[in-house]
C-alpha cells in the first residue's frame, strides 16, 4: 500500500506557482503527489509585468516555458476551474467532471477584479485588467476605437492605462480620489505623477464619480460603449472602450461555498502558519486572510507560499507569516513611482523631509523619527533611483546620516549617492525576503561573478526588479573584496567606461550613437550613456549639439540651448569674456530684457543672466542678441563656463599683468569646449587674488615673471583649491599646458567627474598630472594640442547657427501639436521691481524649514 499523499493546489498563478517550486526545492514531493489546477489556458506568467505583453509576448512573461513541471511527481492540469470543495470526503470536484482526493489542498485563487454596478458595465467593449486575454480582448477592441478610458488611477489602473496608450489610442484615466495611487503616494506626490502623465498626452480626472457608462443596451449585439457620464456633469466623454480597474476583492467563494471561515471584508482567514479553519485545507495569495487583512501584492503572497511549504515540510516549523513590507516600486508609464514604509507619516512625532521640483517632475519625501535618527518610510516620484538603499533602511533600523537631507537631493544641490552600509539582516528583496547576509554569503558560497548568478541563486532582485541596483552594489563590493575585477561600464548598455568609449569613438570616428552601441554595447541606450556619447562626439568632432544625429541624446538644457528653470522658464547668458563689455552691448542687454520682460541679474562669474523667458521666446531673443555681436555663452553645457579676471595691471596699481586681456584669449579659445563636466576659470594679475582663480579648474596667476598655472580647483558644493602645476609660463607655455590638461582631463576623466574628484582618481596625483602635461612622459603632448587646435580652429556659435537653421528652431515651442500656444502653466510673482516664479509649484526648503506632519488626504475612502 503506498505511503504516498496527494496535495491539489487550486490556483497556478503567480503565488500558487512558487508554492509548487518551494515544494520540489524543499523535498515536499519525496511525500505527496501534487496536482496543480488553473483555470486559465496557460500556466503561471507574470502577471506583475502583464502590460509588457503587448512588447515580448506570452512566452516572455512566462513562468513555467515548458508547461510542466520538471519533477515527475507534479502534474498541472490548466484551462479548468475547481467548481467544488468536500471537506469531509477531502475531495475536490473539477470543472471537466473529474474529481481529485486529497490529503492536502491548497488554496491559491488570487483575486478577482471589482467592477462597480455602474449602469452600461455590461456593454460590449467593457474590460477588466488581470489576464493575457483580458489584454489580448483589449488590443482587439482598439483596432476600432479611438479613445478609451481606465476607471481607477491606482497601481492597476495605469497600468492598464499604459496599456491603452501604447494601443495607439486616446486615453483618460478616471479616479475618484482627489489624487493617482491615492493608496501609495500624498498629495503632492500625486500632483507630479499626474503632470507626468498629462505630458505624455494622456487626459486624468480625479475627484470624479462615474455615474454611468453611455451605449444603446437595445442593440442587437448587446450594445457598445460610446461615451461615459460623470456624477453632476452634463457632458459625456467620448470614449469606445472602457476599463475597469477599481481595486480587486479576494476570490474565496470556493472557500464559503464548503464553510471554511472567512474574513469580514472578505479573504480566507488563516493562521500564521497558512492553515484555514480546516487543518487540511491551506490557504496563501490574495485569497488569503491573515489576521483578517487581504494583501494585494506578490511579495506578501511569495512568502505565504514559502511559510505553507515550511509547514507542510515539517509539522514543528514556527515559521510564521506576520506581515508584510508592502512597499511599492514601479515604472508607470515611464515615470517612477515608490511608496515604502510609514509614507504618511502615521508614527508619533514623525517628520517629513520633501524635496520638490515640479519641472523636472520630482518629488522625494523621507519621513524620519522624531528624533531624526532613523527613517520610517518614504515617497518617491520621478526618481525612485534611491528605493533599492532607503527601503533597506527602513527594515533594518540603521542610524541616518548627520545630513538625511542629501539622501534625496540632486547632487548638483548637494546630494550624496546613498552607501548600503546596512546590517547583514537588513531585506534587500522583499519581495524574496532575502537579506544583505544572505545574498553575501551565496555570493561568497557559490562564486557568483555576475548579477544573473546571484539572482539564479538567491531569488533576490527576481520580482519587481528594484532591489537590483544594490544587489550590483553588494556583488562589487565582495568581488572586490576578494581582488576580483568588476565591471566599470558606463551603464548597463556599455561594459566600457566613460574612457575607454572616448577612446572608441577616436579610433573608429563613430559619430553616430547607433553605430557606437551596435558595435560596442546593447540596447537603446539610456539617459545615462546618451548625454555621455554626445558630450564625447562634441568634444571629438565640435558638430552642432542639435544636428540631426545627436539631438536626441541631449539631457533638457542642451536639448534647447538653456537652462531650464523651476516654472518651466528658461535662462538666457551670453557671452561677455573676460567680464569685459562695451556700453552698446550692456544697453542692448538692458533693452532685451526689458521688452521680454525678464529678470536680470549680475553674477559671480562675470555674466549678465536673463531669466524667464519662455521656450517660443528664445530664438526671438538670441536674435537680437546676435546682431549686436553677442554669442552662446554655453551656460547650459557641460563646456567652459567663464573666465573670470579682475582688472590687472591696465587698472590696479598692484597688478603686474594684463589679466583682462589673458582671461578673453583663453575664454575665446576654449569657448563650446565639451567636457565630462562644467569647467569654470580664472585670472588674477597678481598675487592679491581678486579673481578668485584658484577656486576654479584651471586658474592663473601673474607673477613678475609670468603667469603661475593652478589645477583642480573647485568652488562648488566640496570646494577645493587648486594646486601649482607650473610656475612663471609665458603666455605660450601657459597656453600649451592649458591645452594639454585640458585634453587629457577630457580624454579620461569619468561621466560627471569634476577635475578636483578627477586629479583624486589619478595614480600618482598632480604629480602624474605634471608628468603628463609639463614632463609630457607619455609623449601625447603634441597630439593633445592637435586635438585642441581642432576644436578652436572648428568653433562655432550654437545660437547663431540655431537661428539659421528651420529644422533647429522648429524644436523651440511649448507644445508641438500647437506651436504658436504658449505654455498657460507658466506664472510670475513681481519682486523688487521684476518677475519670479509664482509661489506655486515651488520646491520645499529643507534644513530650517522642513515641513512636520502628515499630508491631508491621507485617509482614502473606498471606492
Amino acid at each position: 500500500m503506498s505511503t504516498r499523499k496527494s496535495l491539489v493546489v487550486i490556483g497556478n498563478g503567480m503565488v500558487g506557482h512558487r508554492f509548487v517550486q518551494a515544494a520540489i526545492e524543499r523535498g515536499l514531493t519525496e511525500r505527496f503527489d501534487i496536482t496543480v489546477v488553473g483555470e486559465e489556458p496557460r500556466a503561471a506568467y507574470d502577471r506583475v509585468a502583464l502590460t509588457s505583453f503587448f512588447d515580448v509576448g506570452a512566452e516572455r512573461l512566462s513562468l513555467l516555458p515548458t508547461g510542466a513541471y520538471d519533477d515527475p511527481r507534479v502534474s498541472l492540469v490548466l484551462d479548468t476551474p475547481v467548481t467544488a470543495i468536500d471537506r469531509e470526503a477531502r475531495t475536490v470536484s473539477l470543472g471537466n467532471g473529474e474529481v481529485i482526493a486529497y490529503d492536502v489542498a491548497v488554496l491559491a485563487t488570487g483575486a478577482a477584479p471589482f467592477v462597480p454596478p455602474v449602469p452600461g458595465k455590461d456593454l460590449a467593449n467593457v474590460f477588466v485588467y488581470r489576464t493575457i486575454e483580458d489584454l489580448e480582448a483589449i488590443r482587439e477592441a482598439s483596432r476600432t476605437a479611438n479613445a478609451g478610458v481606465v476607471i481607477g488611477g491606482g497601481l492597476l489602473g495605469l497600468e492598464a492605462a499604459n496599456a491603452l496608450h501604447q494601443l495607439g489610442i486616446e486615453t483618460h484615466v478616471v479616479e475618484m480620489a482627489p489624487r493617482l495611487m491615492a493608496v501609495q503616494v500624498d498629495d503632492a506626490g500625486g500632483a507630479t505623477l499626474k503632470r507626468h502623465i498629462e505630458s505624455l498626452g494622456l487626459s486624468v480626472h480625479t475627484g470624479v464619480v462615474t455615474e454611468r457608462i453611455v451605449g444603446d443596451t437595445t442593440a442587437d449585439d448587446g450594445g457598445r460603449v460610446s461615451g461615459l457620464r460623470f456624477k453632476d456633469d452634463e457632458d459625456t466623454l467620448p470614449v469606445e472602450i472602457v476599463v475597469f480597474s477599481a481595486g480587486i476583492r479576494p476570490r474565496d467563494q470556493l472557500a464559503r461555498d464548503c464553510g471554511l471561515d472567512v474574513a469580514e471584508r472578505g479573504g480566507i482567514l488563516v493562521d500564521p502558519s497558512m492553515r484555514t479553519s480546516d487543518p487540511a485545507v491551506l490557504a496563501i495569495g490574495e485569497c488569503a486572510a491573515p489576521g483578517g487583512r487581504m494583501y494585494g501584492l506578490v511579495a506578501p503572497g511569495y512568502q505565504m507560499a514559502e511559510v505553507a511549504v515550511d509547514a507542510l515540510v515539517n509539522e514543528a516549523s514556527t515559521a510564521a507569516f506576520e506581515g508584510a513590507d508592502m512597499s511599492t516600486k514601479l515604472k508607470l508609464l515611464g515615470v517612477d513611482v515608490a511608496s515604502f514604509g510609514d509614507a504618511f507619516a502615521t508614527t508619533e512625532g514623525a517628520l517629513e523631509l520633501v524635496f520638490a521640483d515640479a519641472v523636472a517632475g520630482v518629488y522625494k519625501k523621507l519621513v524620519v523619527s522624531a528624533e531624526g535618527d532613523r527613517l520610517l518610510g518614504g515617497i518617491l516620484v520621478g526618481d525612485a533611483s534611491a528605493y533599492g538603499v532607503l527601503r533597506p533602511m527602513v527594515s533594518s533600523g540603521m542610524a541616518l546620516p548627520d545630513n538625511p537631507e542629501e539622501l534625496i537631493l540632486p547632487a548638483a544641490r548637494g546630494g550624496q549617492p546613498v552607501q548600503p552600509g546596512m546590517p547583514d539582516d537588513a531585506i534587500v528583496c522583499s519581495c524574496n525576503n532575502i537579506s544583505k547576509g544572505s545574498i553575501c554569503d551565496t555570493i561568497d558560497q557559490e562564486g557568483c561573478a555576475d548579477l544573473p548568478c546571484v539572482k539564479a541563486c538567491t531569488r533576490a532582485g527576481t520580482v519587481c526588479g528594484s532591489c537590483v541596483p544594490i544587489v550590483k552594489n553588494l556583488l562589487g563590493e565582495r568581488l572586490e573584496a576578494a581582488g576580483t575585477s568588476v565591471s566599470r561600464g558606463i551603464c548597463e548598455h556599455f561594459d566600457l567606461t566613460r574612457q575607454e568609449l572616448f577612446d572608441v569613438i577616436a579610433v573608429h570616428g563613430f559619430q553616430r550613437f547607433d553605430d557606437i552601441v551596435t558595435a560596442h554595447g546593447r540596447g537603446r541606450g539610456c539617459d545615462v550613456c546618451k548625454p555621455a556619447v554626445a558630450s564625447i562626439l562634441a568634444s571629438q568632432f565640435n558638430g552642432h549639439v542639435l544636428d540631426r544625429t545627436t539631438a536626441s541624446l541631449q539631457d533638457t538644457n542642451d536639448a534647447y540651448l538653456a537652462n531650464i528653470q523651476r516654472n518651466g522658464t528658461y535662462s538666457v547668458v551670453p557671452r561677455i569674456p573676460g567680464g569685459e563689455i562695451t556700453a552698446d552691448k550692456l544697453i542692448v542687454i538692458g533693452e532685451v530684457a526689458r521688452d521680454f520682460g525678464l529678470y536680470t541679474k549680475i553674477t559671480g562669474g562675470q555674466r549678465i543672466d536673463l531669466f524667464g523667458a519662455r521656450v517660443e521666446e528664445l530664438p526671438q531673443i538670441w536674435k537680437r542678441l546676435v546682431d549686436a555681436g553677442f554669442e552662446s555663452g554655453h551656460a547650459y553645457g557641460k563646456s567652459l563656463r567663464t573666465v573670470k579676471s579682475c582688472v590687472g595691471s591696465t587698472w590696479c596699481r598692484f597688478g603686474v599683468q594684463d589679466s583682462v586681456q589673458m582671461a578673453i584669449d583663453l575664454e575665446l579659445r576654449y569657448r563650446g569646449l565639451r567636457s565630462p563636466h562644467k569647467l569654470k576659470g580664472g585670472v588674477s594679475g597678481c598675487a592679491r587674488e581678486c579673481a578668485e582663480a584658484r577656486g576654479k579648474d584651471f586658474g592663473v596667476i601673474a607673477t613678475e615673471k609670468g603667469w603661475n598655472l593652478y589645477v583642480c580647483g573647485n568652488g562648488g558644493a566640496v570646494p577645493a583649491h587648486a594646486q601649482l602645476l607650473a610656475s612663471d609660463l609665458t603666455g605660450e607655455e601657459l597656453v600649451r599646458y592649458l591645452d594639454r590638461f585640458l585634453m587629457y582631463y577630457i580624454r579620461t576623466a569619468d561621466r560627471l567627474q569634476r577635475t578636483s574628484t578627477w586629479l583624486g582618481s589619478i595614480d600618482g596625483g598632480l604629480d602624474r598630472i605634471r608628468e603628463i602635461v609639463v614632463d609630457d612622459t607619455l609623449g601625447l603632448g603634441a597630439e593633445l594640442e592637435a586635438e585642441m587646435a581642432r576644436h578652436v580652429d572648428s568653433y562655432f556659435d550654437e545660437w547663431k547657427a540655431t537661428i539659421e537653421d528651420h529644422d533647429k528652431l522648429s524644436r523651440f515651442v511649448s507644445f508641438v501639436n500647437a506651436p504658436g500656444v504658449p505654455d498657460p502653466n507658466i506664472s510670475f510673482d513681481t519682486s523688487r521691481g521684476q518677475i519670479r516664479p509664482a509661489a506655486n509649484d515651488q520646491p520645499v526648503s529643507l534644513g530650517a524649514t522642513i515641513p512636520v506632519g502628515a499630508p491631508s488626504g491621507a485617509e482614502v475612502g473606498a471606492r
